[in-house]
């Protein structure tokens, strides 16, 4: 009975909202406090209570004070929930949360916005798991046994907004992410304070996501839109998202020992002038993957420059690496693994092509682990660009070394659903 109760709550929630709101509809970017979900009569907009299960809590809405969402329950996001301005969102370890389905408005994610602050850390035996409400994952567990890495953009995913800096365009100092319509403030980032601390994210495992908000359009898996160096990010995956795995948009957040598996567009991808180092990172490309890394550079005057550092790249069918619009920072003692011939890292544009003979733009130690040589992988496509001596800098920068040398640590990641499934298999 409780089983049935708590599906036909799920399926009568989800109907309710899609019944009530849509991309015409006045109410479609109408926020509700936590707790409650959006109900319209003839135009009019309001806020009804949401009934929740013994151990499955509803959430929609601003979270306007401080909460903890315990491991006993599992909390449903029906839409946007987000951590407002001044409030604080502690997740305890092994705690399990589900996106209900939806796109466009109705698309649920959790988001940060900026001044809000999570501290979800979880533990290699009881990380923290963000997936769909399809997923039949249940309380004390790490995985459900219904989905598989085919299966993508059934929720949104989690976005994290803060003050630090980014270059955009026209030089302004904010930025809405993607992924939030344009008069949602609470999807606003960016700001003067490279220190900003938006909290803290470790073991948490994202899978699932990447709902469609638009035409080409979808939510990342983890989504950083100018978060500072304060946050701590540490031990994150993504698992079968639809659109990229993680983006940087502008800030200066450092991120260690990451893993995206199985997306849908890039695995990583840099934007804005993002000025932080990712280090020791997995990328496993799956069947409707694209790069392993997606680069652009800054889009205002401020120069930005990322550091990429000790990460594998497991291609598949993928492409390695791709740089543009004039992209600067610095990719170090990577490995490529397993891409098929027709892969390859490239340079688009003139002025990628002139930062890295300046050396605003370093790739070094890139180990490839192909038949193919340097000069067969590595390309440098722009207009007016220099094949030959990219050929030539690019084969003096990244002479063979052992492999012990290069790349991530892959022990460190026994603790993902990717390493249960035999994803490092290759």
């Amino acid at each position: 009975m409780q089983k049935l109760t708590l599906a036909l709550l799920s399926v009568l929630a989800l109907i309710f909202m899609l019944s009530s709101c849509g991309d015409d509809d006045p109410c479609a970017n109408f926020l509700c406090p936590t707790g409650t979900t959006l109900s319209e009569v003839d135009g009019n907009c309001d806020c009804v209570e949401v009934q929740s299960s013994e151990d499955v809590i509803m959430k929609f809405g601003l979270i306007d004070t401080d909460e903890v969402w315990t491991a006993d329950n599992i909390y449903q996001l029906n839409g946007k929930v987000v951590v407002n301005t001044g409030a604080t969102l502690s997740i305890e370890p092994g705690t399990i949360i589900k996106g209900a389905e939806g796109t466009g408005s109705l698309a649920s994610a959790l988001i940060v916005a900026r001044g809000g602050i999570i501290n979800a850390c979880g533990t290699p035996e009881a990380p923290i798991v963000l997936t769909s409400t399809l997923d039949n994952i249940q309380v004390g567990q790490t995985a459900g046994t219904n989905l598989d890495v085919s299966q993508t953009g059934l929720w949104g995913g989690l976005i994290v907004l803060g003050n630090a800096p980014g270059s955009f365009e026209g030089d302004v100092s904010e930025f809405q992410i993607e992924g939030i319509p344009a008069d949602d403030t609470f999807g606003l980032y960016g700001g003067d304070d490279p220190a900003d601390n938006s909290g803290t994210l470790c073991y948490i495992s994202l899978r699932h996501g990447g709902a469609s908000i638009g035409e080409n359009n979808e939510i990342n898996g983890l989504t950083l839109g100018g978060v500072g160096s304060g946050t701590t990010i540490n031990q994150i995956e993504i698992v079968s998202n639809l659109d990229d795995g993680i983006e940087f948009f502008g800030g200066t957040v450092n991120l260690t020992n990451a893993i995206v598996w199985s997306q849908g567009d890039d695995g990583f991808d840099v934007d804005q002038g993002y000025s932080g180092t990712l280090s020791n990172f997995v990328y496993i490309a799956g069947e409707d993957s694209d790069h392993g890394l997606e680069i652009d550079g800054p889009e205002g005057s401020a120069e930005g420059r990322f550091t990429f550092e000790n990460g594998t790249l497991i291609g598949l069918r993928s492409e390695i690496a791709d740089f543009r619009k004039a992209s600067m920072g610095q990719v170090n003692d990577c490995v490529a693994i397993n891409f098929p011939d027709e892969a390859d890292l490239e340079i688009d544009d003139d002025e990628s092509s002139a930062n890295y003979f300046s050396g605003l733009l370093e790739i070094t130690g890139f180990e490839f682990v192909s038949s193919l040589s340097v000069s067969e992988l590595c390309h440098d496509t722009a207009p007016s660009g220099d094949d030959v001596a990219f050929d030539a800098q690019m084969e003096m920068d990244n002479a063979s070394v052992s492999i012990a040398t290069k790349g991530a640590d892959i022990d460190l990641f026994s603790w993902t659903y990717a390493f249960s499934k035999g994803a490092f298999s290759f």
